[in-house]
C-alpha cells in the first residue's frame, strides 16, 4: 500500500458516527456527530454526510464505511441497523456516490475490523485469519489469501448468532454477559480484577470459557491460522485467556493447535482505519 493514498474511513457507531481523513496509515483529521434519534431516515443520511463533508478534501480518491448491520455487497445497500430504526433498506452506496462524485465501499463493521487489522495490525502476518469484535455483541470478519472473504450479505462471520446454551455466542461471548447475568459492566469487572478481587477474576474466568467454546466452533468451520480479538472485552485479556485456552486445548483435533495464535488488538482507531482499509481491499492497492 502505498502511503499517499487518502480514503475517507467511516465508522457508524452505536452511538456517534465518525469520518476520519486517512492518509496512508495515518488519521490526520476526525468529525463526529451523534447518531441522531429519529424516525426520519434522511435526517440520519444527510447528518452523514456532513460528517463526512468536514473532513474530505480534494486528494480523497474514495470512502469506505463500516456499519453494524448486513449489506448487499452487490449494490450498497444496508439493511436493519439497530442503533438506526429508521434506516430499513438504504441504498447508501448510491446516495454517497452521487453526493461526493467518489467510489464508495460498504461493509459489516466487523469485516472493517478484520481488513483493518490486515492492513495496519496483526494480522500483517497472516494471510489466513478471523477478526473477531468482542463488545456491545460479537463478530467477525474472515480473511482468506489476504483478502476479506467475498459474501453475498456481509454476514459471514456473524458468528455471535450461532445458538449456544439458553441463548447464542453473543449473550455469553459480548459484555452482554457481564451485564445480564452479574449485573456489572465489564469496565467495573476489569477494574476488580486488576485489584486482585476473586469474584471478578472469577467471572472472568467464566467467561473465558464461553469464549473458548465460540473459538472452537470457529476452528471447526473457518480453520483460521489466528485470530485478532477486538472490542470494549477484548481490553481484558490478561484476567480471561488462561480460561480461554483450557478450553481451546480440548479441541479435538490438536495439530490444528500447533501454530494457532490469539492476539488481542492493539491499533488504535481500528474503526476509521479498518473502513479506509476496506476501501483498499475493494479497489485494490495502487
Amino acid at each position: 500500500m502505498e502511503q499517499t493514498r487518502t480514503i475517507i474511513g467511516v465508522d457508524l457507531g452505536g452511538t456517534n458516527m465518525r469520518a476520519g481523513l486517512v492518509v496512508g496509515d495515518k488519521i490526520l483529521e476526525v468529525s463526529s456527530c451523534l447518531v441522531p434519534k429519529t424516525d426520519n431516515a434522511p435526517d440520519v443520511t444527510q447528518a452523514l454526510i456532513k460528517t463526512i463533508r468536514d473532513v474530505i478534501t480534494p486528494e480523497v480518491e474514495g470512502i469506505g464505511i463500516g456499519v453494524p448491520s448486513l449489506v448487499k455487497s452487490s449494490n450498497g445497500v444496508v439493511y436493519d441497523v439497530q442503533n438506526i430504526p429508521s434506516w430499513k433498506k438504504i441504498p447508501l452506496k448510491d446516495i454517497l456516490e452521487k453526493e461526493f462524485e467518489l467510489p464508495v465501499c460498504i461493509n459489516n463493521d466487523a469485516n472493517c475490523f478484520a481488513v483493518g487489522e490486515r492492513v495496519y495490525g496483526a494480522g500483517q502476518e497472516y494471510d489466513d485469519f478471523v477478526g473477531l469484535i468482542t463488545g456491545t455483541g460479537v463478530g467477525g470478519g474472515i480473511i482468506k489469501n489476504g483478502h476479506l472473504l467475498p459474501d453475498q450479505n456481509c454476514g459471514a462471520g456473524e458468528f455471535g448468532m450461532i445458538p449456544y446454551l439458553e441463548h447464542d455466542y453473543e449473550y455469553y461471548c459480548s459484555g452482554q454477559f457481564f451485564e445480564n447475568k452479574y449485573n456489572v459492566s465489564g469496565n467495573e469487572l476489569a477494574q476488580k480484577a486488576s485489584e486482585g478481587d476473586e469474584k471478578a477474576l472469577s467471572v472472568f474466568a467464566e467467561y473465558g470459557t464461553h469464549l473458548g467454546k465460540v473459538i472452537k466452533t470457529i476452528l471447526f468451520s473457518v480453520d483460521p491460522k489466528a485470530i485478532v480479538l477486538g472490542g470494549s472485552v477484548s481490553r481484558s485479556f490478561e484476567y480471561y485467556k488462561i480460561a480461554m485456552w483450557k478450553e481451546i486445548a480440548t479441541f479435538p483435533y490438536q495439530f490444528v493447535l500447533e501454530n494457532f495464535v490469539i492476539v488481542p488488538s492493539v491499533v488504535k482507531e481500528i474503526a476509521i482505519l479498518g473502513a479506509a482499509a476496506l476501501y483498499i481491499d475493494a479497489v485494490g492497492e495502487d
